[in-house]
């Protein structure tokens, strides 16, 4: 907005000017009584220092009241505007929203209008100049305004950016299995309150941050150059605390249709341990259970008999070779009936309910089993090499 008047008289300026240090001190006592957020802020040497950054911003206004050829409100002098950038920034540093600054600014203009146009037309300012008077005043404090309010948004944005910075080296820190003294160091220079337990969570990347959206908000992320967390390259890595006993149920939940993996809960400053549970089920090739995510923790057979392909690969074929010279339809009917058998211990009738067979015909089947591998079933080392063998299939 632009405002353009005849310079201030010399007489009227003058006025003015020697005004401005009572009109400072009458506006930071207007501010005490009506922003009472203020009160304890402006007493003693704050309150001082305060009164001058009013003052400043009072000689800006009047410097550019008087400048030659006509005064544009949407260009204050620089001093006045970085003061109230600075003014913002304060506040946001002191832990403060912009609402108490900016009643403050309300309050400001009224008494710095009600005194000023008072010495003003004191000093012979003709009463038409009131209006363009009144409006430069205001343009002014709402530039001054907007500048404080840019100056709040500034610093709340770059000590976010700060912050974020220091969450995803704690988080590097705890995935890397760094020592003790150094969690502890990186957890306070964030600023955040190490929970009992820590659980890791793998999702792909287009679903970090709705993932986010639902967990706790102390929850973690770890950043895209984490040393050892290649394997899981397009998958972000998040750290939700105390997600473990009846709290493991609601993560799992929220988790739900997001492709997630889930390690277990461990202590905190033990979270490497959990991370390198869900990259193991994720390379391993462990798929959700429909919209479920994986769950390490139900799904610890199928870990740690895919832990080495190849070598359950080769007791697979070792313990099974009595069954390579039948059809595949024959084997792969005994191989049934023998895994539900392991399964049951025996139960005839438990197998055959899971097989929708007869028991005769387990029986009978059975029997084929018992000729190829005689008494070697009633072995407790074939007994488990081919539970094993036939767990993961």
């Amino acid at each position: 907005m632009t405002v353009q008047q005849e310079t201030f008289a010399a007489d009227v300026a003058a006025a003015v000017m020697a005004e401005l240090p009572a009109v400072a001190e009458r506006t930071v006592a207007a501010i005490v009584v009506e922003v009472p957020s203020y009160a304890e802020a402006f007493r003693g040497p704050m309150g001082r220092k305060i009164e001058n950054a009013v003052q400043l911003a009072l000689a800006g206004f009047l410097e550019l009241a008087t400048s030659a050829g006509g005064a544009d409100a949407s260009r204050p002098i620089d001093p006045a505007i970085e003061g109230a950038y600075s003014l913002g920034r304060g506040e946001a540093r002191t832990g403060r929203s912009m609402d108490a600054l900016l009643a403050a600014y309300r309050v400001g203009a009224r008494v710095a209008w009600r005194h000023l146009s008072a010495t003003a037309v004191a000093a012979g300012m003709p009463a038409g100049s009131l209006a363009r008077f009144a409006e430069l005043v205001f343009a002014y404090i709402d530039r001054l305004s907007a500048a404080s309010a840019s100056g709040h948004a500034d610093h709340l944005a770059a000590s976010g950016r700060v912050r974020r910075r220091h969450l995803e080296r704690l988080a590097e820190l705890l995935l890397t299995g760094a020592p003790a003294y150094e969690l502890n160091v990186a957890a306070e220079r964030a600023d955040w309150t190490p929970p009992r337990t820590l659980t890791a969570v793998l999702v792909p990347e287009a679903d970090a941050r709705g993932a986010l959206g639902v967990l706790d908000a102390r929850t973690l992320q770890a950043g895209e150059d984490v040393p050892g967390t290649e394997a899981s390259s397009e998958r972000a890595v998040l750290l939700v605390p105390d997600a473990e006993g009846f709290a493991r149920a609601a993560l799992l939940s929220s988790l739900a249709g997001r492709g997630a993996v889930v390690g277990p809960a461990r202590p905190w400053q033990d979270t490497r341990s959990s991370y390198s549970r869900a990259l193991r089920a994720l390379q391993l090739g462990l798929l959700p259970d429909g919209e479920a995510p994986v769950d390490t923790e139900v799904r610890l057979a199928e870990l740690v008999l895919r832990a080495d392909g190849e070598a359950l690969a080769d007791l697979r074929a070792q313990v099974l070779a009595p069954l390579d010279e039948l059809g595949p339809g024959p084997r792969e009917k005994l191989l049934e009936t023998l895994r539900s058998w392991l399964l049951h211990h025996g139960r005839r009738e438990h197998v055959a309910a899971e097989l929708f067979v007869h028991p005769q015909t387990v029986r009978y089947r059975m029997g084929q089993l018992r000729e190829l591998y005689g008494a070697r079933l009633d072995d407790p080392t074939t007994v488990l090499e081919l539970t094993l063998a036939l767990g993961a299939r």
